[in-house]
């Protein structure tokens, strides 16, 4: 079946071009119908409290987003002409500002002391803007623009949300760039690594194709995070491209044995499909590895980038031999010469060196262990952007001058007693860092008549038998205080309504960072088991998927371990990935040579010189692989403000040179030292299993032909 499907690929190449190209239409028409969301906390698992009590702001209180205007050096006329402008904004629900709170014909110091507080800071004022969407959608972000549009140069819109809106529109300015330059970046690696000038071109083309079917595809999960969106491109780029590489190098392999380039071709293709289908599971296995975090947005990147590889690799088999054939002459013709050098003489040095580097294979295994386990992070999301960004200065200014760090979200039953409320409410602003307290039985308790709050005012804090606590607070998201605080709150309003919820973004923040710690853990255990036993299952061995995960996993260590030798906190989510990304992309290197070790050996050859040949033959793959993944994610890192993007791509990086050198290096000696174990616990390693037939045993390898190179 798989030759016949070959045969009629290669016999119409045209065609199947056009088909591909003509599949770029639907895939566009799905990549500008996907939605982007750029709220991180809501990917938290929907039955925790703090989840549970977003949903409540959303639907009845009508606060699925929220945010602060704070207004410096301003009369209250203008002020109050604002807040009415700002009501007229489609999406917003709601504004509160004093004027509709006490009146704005009331003097400042005849305003009850904690409203005052909350809404005067020397010669500025705060009003609270409220919408009908959540903090990530698009009529929130529209509505937030429009607000700015009717403030002048003394107005700062600060909140969550507000942060949100700015984040998407820098994604929105970068990821044109991100694109670009890891393309020419990529092109730039191919082009020193390979023989002809225009193959890189005809790799990106068929690559192109595969990243633009995945992001259409996206489509039928509805949305995808902005992260996913900014490095899956870059990742599929750099994952994918050994994929185009073997398929090529087959080709030219086959036309020593066909006259017609197509049966070449033909063949190839056969060939390419049984080895990437089996190489590109370890790839597919440590992306999905990701869909077992309770944080979906694990989920959401590796679904897409298992679709991505796996779309990939239907592309290399299935198009990329059309464009190969059409560009053949263009390809021959503008050929120059292999500037990568010979690794013959380094690899014989390695070899000679094979004991030594083993020990220092185990040498390292601790410190490196050590420096990643104690590499710093951390959780606090605007941390991650820009300060110089206008949502980040607003914040600022809500910290500084109205001690704002943050705000909590109390959603109690309305039924509970005056004099209950009371002590509540006492306890609450008698807790460290709460800096002030807005709810509807406050403002009663401050002598403003029931009649007198406007209906709106009364809305906001009481609906649906649920009353708002609108609790502000000193202490910085994401840090030890406001835990210890939430534990505080939590602990007292349970005394007084045990269904009682807390939430806000320092809620969601402390979810966000147990909620990870966890993840981190059941990640990388799950990514580990699943390419041992792919690994296992591809050699029919106990002891290889031990050797090479293992040396992939030091690789891993030494590049999460390195931020912690240069004093770098990075964010939150970048352990998570890189453990999962860079062992299930670079193991790929591992098993290249690994498997052309075993060839050698079955071919008859003894051991160390059978790791020498594979080694040769595998460098120039494993250079340009690892050169082409980092330089589609190099340049993203170093140019990308947000730093969740940076991170995570400069890991991406600096873990493909990492894992090269390791493949390079530490690997072959290892498989050198390893190969007796390795030999008694596999099936079929010396010999291949047909020619084992009618063997009484192996054929030992000879001491003296083994110790011709050298030992060390």
């Amino acid at each position: 079946m798989l030759d016949r499907v070959s045969r009629i690929l290669t016999r119409k190449p045209k065609l199947v071009a056009m088909i591909a190209v003509a599949l770029l239409i639907p895939s566009a028409l799905g990549y500008l119908g996907t939605r982007v969301n750029y709220d991180i906390l809501t990917y938290l698992p929907q039955d925790l409290e703090s989840s549970q009590g977003e949903r409540l702001l959303e639907e009845p209180f009508h606060m699925a987003a929220t945010s602060m205007l704070v207004v410096e050096g301003m009369p209250a006329a203008y002020t109050n002409d604002l807040i009415h402008d700002i009501k007229k904004v489609p999406s917003v629900s709601n504004a509160v500002w004093l004027s509709n709170a006490v009146g704005i014909q009331i003097p400042v110091d005849f305003i009850p002391g904690g409203l005052r507080d909350m809404f005067y800071a020397g010669d500025a004022t705060m009003m609270i803007i409220q919408y009908d969407k959540s903090g990530a959608d698009q009529e929130t972000m529209e509505a937030i623009d429009e607000i700015r549009k009717l403030c002048n140069e003394k107005c700062f819109l600060a909140g969550f949300s507000v942060v949100i809106k700015d984040t998407k529109d820098l994604v929105d300015r970068e990821l044109p760039v991100y694109v670009g330059l890891a393309v020419l970046l990529s092109l730039a690696a191919m082009s020193l690594t390979m023989e002809s000038v225009v193959l890189p071109f005809v790799f990106l083309a068929s690559i192109g194709m595969a990243i633009l079917y995945n992001f259409g595809t996206n489509i039928f999960l509805g949305q995808i995070s902005y992260i996913t969106q900014a490095i899956a491109a870059v990742l599929q780029l750099g994952v994918t491209m050994d994929y185009s590489i073997f398929l090529y190098h087959r080709y030219k392999e086959e036309q020593a044995n066909w006259e017609d380039k197509r049966d070449a071709m033909a063949k190839a293709i056969a060939a390419a499909f049984t080895s990437l289908s089996g190489s590109s599971l370890t790839t597919i296995a440590g992306f999905l590895a990701l869909c077992f975090m309770r944080l979906t947005l694990g989920r959401d990147i590796g679904i897409v980038m298992a679709k991505g590889v796996v779309l990939g690799v239907a592309t290399v088999v299935l198009v990329l031999p059309a464009l190969l054939l059409l560009f053949d002459r263009q390809i021959e013709k503008h050929t120059h010469k292999n500037l990568l050098p010979d690794f013959t003489k380094l690899n014989h040095a390695v070899i000679r060196r094979r004991k030594g580097l083993a020990c220092l294979f185990l040498l390292l295994f601790l410190p490196a262990m050590y420096a990643q386990s104690h590499t710093g992070v951390y959780y606090k999301l605007d941390e991650a952007l820009p300060q110089d960004m206008a949502s980040i200065v607003a914040n600022n200014k809500l910290k500084d001058q109205f001690d704002m760090a943050g705000s909590h979200f109390i959603l109690l039953r309305d039924d509970i007693p005056a004099t209950e409320m009371n002590l509540l409410e006492a306890s609450i602003r008698d807790t460290e860092g709460i800096t002030s307290v807005l709810s509807y039985h406050a403002m009663l308790g401050s002598g403003i008549p029931d009649f007198f709050i406007p209906e709106e005012l009364r809305n906001m804090l009481k609906q649906g038998g649920y009353q708002l606590l609108m609790v502000n607070s000193s202490c910085a998201t994401a840090s030890d205080e406001v835990s210890a605080q939430l534990d505080a709150l939590n602990e007292i309003v349970k005394a007084y309504d045990p269904k009682a919820l807390i939430t806000g973004e320092a809620a969601l923040t402390d979810d966000l960072i147990a909620t990870s710690a966890v993840d981190f853990q059941v990640t990388n255990y799950i990514s580990i088991g699943a390419i041992l036993l792919i690994v296992a299952w591809v050699f029919r061995s106990l002891s290889m998927p031990v050797v090479l995960v293992a040396a992939i996993e030091l690789a891993i260590f030494i590049n999460q371990g390195i931020p912690y030798f240069t004093g770098t906190v990075i964010p939150f989510v970048s352990p998570t990935i890189i453990g999962c990304v860079q062992l299930g992309a670079t193991v790929d290197y591992a098993i290249l040579l690994a498997t052309r070790f075993r060839e050698e050996l079955q071919n008859g050859k003894g051991r160390v010189e059978a790791i020498e040949i594979a080694a040769t033959a595998s460098d120039g793959s494993i250079i340009t692989s690892s050169l082409v993944m980092f330089c589609a994610t190099l340049g993203v890192g170093m140019i990308s403000e947000i730093e969740i993007i940076s991170s995570i791509c400069v890991m991406l990086a600096r873990g493909a040179l990492i894992s090269a050198v390791m493949s390079m290096f530490l690997m072959p000696s290892l498989l050198c030292v390893c190969e007796p174990l390795i030999s008694r616990t596999s099936l079929h390693w010396r010999k291949a299993k047909a020619d084992r037939k009618g063997e009484a045993a192996e054929e030992r390898e000879d001491p003296k032909e083994r110790e011709k190179i050298g030992t060390p």
